[in-house]
């Protein structure tokens, strides 16, 4: 049986609901990660941000409990919301559930026509000799901030000065992700799936990403036949966060060419 997602499943929207819909998947950090995302695209597109199930204090059924499940939830409710022609877009945990998605999609007919593009941003998942991913559980706030960001003072966040609110939700929001993307953030059968992704995919990596370094996100996107990868100079685990202007600039002709 399908997994299925919440009905009261929490989704920003924002855009033309008349225009091609963009699915903006976020990762650990929550929605206000990829806020950049939906802004940037909302003129152009339906946008559709949804807060996975089990972030920030939402409910997750117990039938959700990997990414794959996660994508095959998404798949269904996009399907079930008449959608076709679908832009996912994804950061980091999200990257790895839009990869998962077009595979899923690709391998089940049901799903024909409803996903039309994906892209990667600094996305986990894929198991890569000699680019392992950091082990995120194991870093102190400082040590995050070193790892995902080009200039860590940008991306620090002193503990310290967390409400008890925001430390429980932060605390939830990481278990919630390790039962979701496991311990290593990474499924070993992800990378030799990738060559059956038929739409047109981008990859792009943050320059300073040290979690999963632009080495990695080459080897993911050289799996995809036909990925575009592009690099943002000055920028780590979020380019679009750190370099907006840059990380448009990649994305920006892509979305033109893949319509």
């Amino acid at each position: 049986m399908t997994p299925s997602l919440p009905e009261d499943l929490a989704v920003l929207e924002a855009g033309d609901p008349n225009a091609r819909t963009a699915l903006v998947l976020h990762g650990g950090g929550g929605l206000q990660t990829v806020a950049p995302i939906v802004d940037h695209l909302a003129p152009t597109m339906h946008v559709l941000a949804p807060t996975h199930p089990g972030w920030n204090g939402t409910r997750r059924p117990d039938d959700i409990a990997s990414v794959a499940d996660l994508a095959a939830a998404y798949l269904t409710r996009l399907l079930d919301d008449g959608q076709h022609d679908v832009v996912v877009v994804g950061s980091s945990i999200g990257g790895w559930i839009a990869l998962e998605m077009a595979i899923q999609a690709a391998a089940t007919d049901r799903y024909s026509g409803l996903i039309g593009a994906v892209i990667d941003i600094d996305g986990v998942g894929a198991v890569i000799e000699n680019e392992p991913i950091l082990d995120f559980f194991a870093l102190d706030a400082r040590q995050v901030a070193e790892a995902a960001w080009h200039d860590p003072n940008r991306g620090y966040r002193d503990p310290a000065g967390f409400t008890d609110e925001q430390r429980a939700i932060q605390l939830s929001n990481g278990e919630t992700m390790a039962v979701i993307a496991g311990k290593g953030m990474s499924d070993p059968t992800l990378l030799g799936r990738l060559g059956t992704i038929t739409v047109p995919t981008l990859v792009v990596f943050g320059e300073s990403d040290r979690l999963v370094t632009p080495a990695y996100g080459r080897a993911v996107a050289g799996a995809i036949s036909g990925a575009d990868f592009a690099v943002v100079a000055a920028a780590g685990h979020l380019p679009h966060l750190e370099e907006p202007e840059a990380t448009w600039d990649i994305i920006d002709p892509f979305l033109n060419l893949a319509r």
